[in-house]
């Protein structure tokens, strides 16, 4: 995987990871308040702590997934793994990870595993 291209998709987990803890801070009166009792830090620090039930709690589903898969793929790219697909290995394309930056599988294990869980 070429340098410049994991360095811009880095910046671009990150982003995604502060806006969504940005939304939480503003839309979620419970996370506001965690948030504000923790040492002031870089957001993107804030996730990486270890999330503790009431966080959990104030965390929608959706949200808690979508941060795990950045923190995923983040690591990913520090093992070098990053662009691999998790079922057959495959490269995954770099139009696929520029459009959902936290995929972990090329599109044809995602459309096997989606067809599987209908």
């Amino acid at each position: 995987m070429d340098q410049d291209f994991s360095e811009r998709i880095k910046k671009s987990l990150l982003d995604l990871k502060r806006e969504i803890i940005s939304n939480l801070i503003n839309s979620n009166e419970d996370f506001k308040e965690i948030v504000e009792g923790m040492d002031p830090k870089d957001l993107a620090d804030t996730a990486s702590d270890d999330i503790d039930r009431k966080m959990i709690e104030a965390i929608g589903a959706q949200d808690l997934k979508r941060l795990k898969l950045i923190d995923s793929a983040l690591t990913r790219i520090q093992q070098g793994k990053y662009g691999l697909c998790m079922k057959c290995g495959k490269r995954i394309p770099q139009d696929r990870l520029e459009a959902i930056p936290y995929a972990l599988m090329c599109i044809e294990c995602k459309t096997i595993e989606e067809r599987r869980n209908r």
